[in-house]
């Protein structure tokens, strides 16, 4: 049973092996003697900035201090993306926040950026913030280095071992994230010369950018970082944040397919069309969710009653039903042939008082084509080629990997276990060693298939079991974007203390 899926034990060791030597010359290839980095003044320099402005979409210009290109980080491994902006508006308000925004997508590299007239980054300018926007390599970024070792007997001098390594992906789990807990450093250990409070750091993202922004909020100051971003030259100080903002949230990657196929497993065979192989992954998969979904002990906020797979789809139908009278109430048509809106004619104002769940998800479905079985941790099931995660959790010579007990069958080595867990917000939150934000504001559109509900609610849940002010919501008919409502958002903001 599953032969094609799973190696067996015997093969799983050699496997196991290979990955550990592997890894371990790819490590010492870029611990060691194999380049030299470039050191870096993590100093900043005030009077080092070029003045610019922006047209906002209302005709509004924003006038600003740009700071750019700085590093962000004293050994840089690689300069195309390890840099950061900093952008000082006119307008400046007192004690102002400093609203990071990250523009990663797709667990890929992205280069700091400037500010957008379409986006959070230009809105927080407008509304008197500082902005930073810092790059960041992810599982595509990548260098070339020789590397060198002594010749026997002759320690001064060098031979080229191989050009095997020469080709070194510098952006493998959890490079992306210590990266922007870096850039936070920076800000902070520059906070007497840079304008805005450091304490009050907002970060923001989409995708796997929002799945950065959870992590940067529930991460901080956590020893399991503290050795890497040594190694990486960052600010000796703390990188805690004050709020995160996360927009559809790609996180929680180790049971993300258990909770995809659980939610839509129902569609397989009339919508979805699964292959046989894939038909028996979704089976499986699905059926090791309520299992995970328990032991989270995840509570309603408001009954306090405990919520497992008997309940939570309930629980789930509930907050949909207030989207869309939200949206029905903002005057919105919630169109008859989606087979969700049930209406009460009888109150004074009309309202939906009812919605088929079911159906709604048939009608996500067929609206765009759902994910793949398995969507995240997809290498060698069924023929699919390997994820944007298989790529991200890969090793340093470009080597790709299954990061999950289920496609591996077997329990993680030690090494690829904890970059799992690193990547995890989930792992963190009730850690009493991490620092976490105060403030979460997390989004997750109605319309959106690129994963399971479950995994932004499961994240606001478990915040707000721990007592975190969360503003969760899923708005109604909005797909995989973010950086919407911004008028709500900054709204929220305004509250904060």
């Amino acid at each position: 049973m599953f032969f094609n899926f799973f190696v067996s034990n015997f093969d799983f060791e050699i496997l196991t092996v290979m990955i550990l030597k592997k890894t371990v010359l790819t490590l010492c290839a870029i611990a060691g003697l194999c380049y030299s980095a470039n050191a870096q003044d993590l100093r900043f320099d005030a009077d080092n900035f070029t003045q610019k402005q922006l047209t906002m979409p209302d005709g509004y210009e924003v006038k600003f201090r740009a700071y750019e290109n700085i590093f962000y980080v004293a050994n840089v491994e690689d300069s195309v993306y390890q840099t950061l902006n900093i952008y000082v508006p006119d307008n400046l308000r007192n004690d102002s926040p400093i609203f990071l925004r990250t523009y990663i997508g797709g667990y890929l590299a992205a280069k700091a950026k400037q500010p957008s007239a379409n986006d959070a980054s230009g809105r927080a300018l407008e509304e008197g913030y500082v902005v930073c926007i810092p790059g960041s390599r992810g599982s595509n970024s990548f260098v070339h280095k020789e590397i060198y070792a002594a010749k026997k007997g002759k320690k001064k001098k060098k031979q080229v071992l191989t050009d095997e390594f020469n080709t070194v992906y510098t952006g493998k789990f959890p490079a992306g994230l210590l990266d922007l807990k870096a850039a936070v450093r920076y800000l902070k250990a520059n906070d007497e010369v840079i304008p805005g409070n450091s304490d009050k750091i907002i970060t923001d993202g989409t995708s796997a950018g929002g799945a950065m922004s959870a992590l940067l909020g529930v991460t901080g100051n956590h020893p399991d970082y503290e050795e890497l971003l040594d190694k990486m030259g960052a600010a000796k100080t703390s990188d805690n944040i004050w709020a995160s903002i996360c927009f559809c949230p790609i996180t929680d990657l180790e049971h993300a397919d258990m909770a995809y196929e659980w939610l839509y497993c129902f569609v397989n065979k009339n919508i979805r069309q699964l292959d046989s192989c894939q038909m028996q992954l979704s089976e499986k998969l699905s059926a090791s969710y309520p299992e995970y979904l328990k032991s989270l002990n995840l509570k309603n906020p408001e009954t306090g009653e405990k919520l497992t797979a008997e309940n939570y789809l309930n629980y789930l139908r509930e907050w949909l039903l207030k989207s869309v009278n939200k949206a029905f109430d903002s005057g919105r048509e919630i169109s008859d042939t989606i087979g969700v809106a049930f209406y009460d004619e009888s109150k004074e104002s009309r309202c939906i008082v009812d919605f088929n769940l079911e159906k709604y998800l048939a009608y996500v479905a067929k609206n765009q084509p759902l994910k793949p079985t398995p969507a995240f941790d997809s290498q060698n099931f069924c023929s699919n080629a390997p994820s944007a995660e298989n790529k991200a959790f890969g090793l340093f010579d470009g080597t790709t990997l299954n990061f999950t007990e289920f496609a591996i069958g077997h329990i993680l080595p030690d090494e690829l276990l904890k970059r799992v867990k690193m990547m995890n917000p989930m792992n963190y939150i009730a850690d009493n060693q991490a620092v976490k934000a105060k403030n979460w504001y997390i989004r997750h559109g109605a319309k959106d298939r690129d994963t399971g509900f479950q995994i932004s609610l499961n994240l606001a849940l478990r915040l707000q079991n721990e007592g975190f002010n969360v503003n969760y919501f899923i708005p109604w008919d909005i797909p995989h974007t973010g950086d919407y409502n911004l008028n709500e958002l900054f709204d929220w903001l305004e509250t904060l203390e």
